[in-house]
């Protein structure tokens, strides 16, 4: 059976979801997107979609910013990504990417009297990050986006050039990730990552106003701490010659999970080995995301 999408307005084989070259969105840029797991739990028979209605809420907050007048409310988008998703069939972790985009074939970079449209395409997906011996990151030499530039707090389409351009600079030297500085110099956050450091038994990271995503993963990742392990989190301004002191370092994110991180601009990070910290938290989280936690099975939408 060949997959699916949806596009506007129905399911459609996934080798006719197109799109126009003149396309707006297309064009400049104009969408915003979210990124969202689904978690196959072989013990359960079942699949478990990741806090979908937060990420849902988070995509029409996006909307509000870039003007777009969003067709499907919280509970329509639910329901069409369920249906997507039983439509495919799939007994394996995947990821989905909705978007509400500007539609119209129109010249002119503007928000306003664009024809908006929405799609959701789902494709398997595992690490998006190596989750095991740790990250070597490199601080960017490209300043993140501002608010007042493009903000984060909206997952726009392109806003990540910004992201590309880091990472691709971080890997042609030999790197796997970048953190990027806001314009004051101070942390902000991975080129698709919210970032955490440990230092003296407290988790920290970057405040929203620090010109980061408002990350799910990252709210997510708070509350385990907190709740679950007991500890105590921080949300400040971070300096980058704190990242070198830090005893762990962490990304998270959909698509990275819990990445830890081994060294920063050549200098170990700890002993160079995902800590105790981020190891606990890792194996939390993916016990949570599969629905094997039932204090936090809220979270998880069944598929089937």
């Amino acid at each position: 059976m060949g997959r699916f999408a949806f596009l506007q307005g129905r399911l459609v084989p996934m080798e006719e979801a197109k799109i126009s070259v003149m396309t707006h969105a297309f064009m400049y840029g104009t969408a915003c997107f979210e990124g969202i797991r689904a978690y196959w739990n072989e013990g359960d028979g079942q699949m478990y979609v990741f806090r979908m209605t937060e990420h849902y809420r988070r995509l029409l907050n996006s909307c509000k910013i870039l003007r777009i007048d969003p067709a499907y409310g919280l509970e329509d988008l639910n329901r069409i990504t369920l249906e997507l998703l039983r439509k495919n069939g799939d007994r394996q972790d995947m990821y989905l990417r909705p978007i509400y985009y500007k539609s119209g074939e129109d010249i002119g970079p503007r928000l306003a009297g664009v024809a908006d449209d929405f799609l959701l395409f789902a494709m398997p997906m595992g690490a998006y990050l190596d989750l095991s011996k740790g990250l070597k990151v490199r601080v960017s030499s490209w300043t993140h986006l501002s608010d007042n530039t493009i903000p984060m707090r909206a997952k726009i389409n392109g806003a990540y050039v910004n992201a590309a351009l880091a990472k691709t600079e971080a890997m042609d030297d030999g790197y796997d990730e970048a953190i990027f500085l806001t314009k004051e110099g101070k942390v902000s956050e991975g080129t698709a990552e919210n970032l955490f450091i440990v230092r003296d038994g407290r988790v920290i990271t970057t405040p929203v106003t620090a010109d980061i995503l408002e990350g799910i993963t990252r709210v997510t990742v708070m509350e385990l701490v907190r709740e679950e392990l007991g500890l105590p989190v921080v949300e400040r301004e971070i300096d980058r010659t704190e990242l070198y002191l830090a005893d762990e370092a962490f990304f998270v994110g959909t698509g990275a999970q819990v990445s830890p991180i081994a060294e920063i601009d050549r200098r170990l990070i700890g002993d160079g080995k995902p800590g105790p910290i981020t190891r606990q938290l890792q194996e939390l989280y993916f016990d949570v995301v599969r629905g094997r936690v039932p204090k936090y099975r809220h979270w998880c939408t069944p598929v089937y």
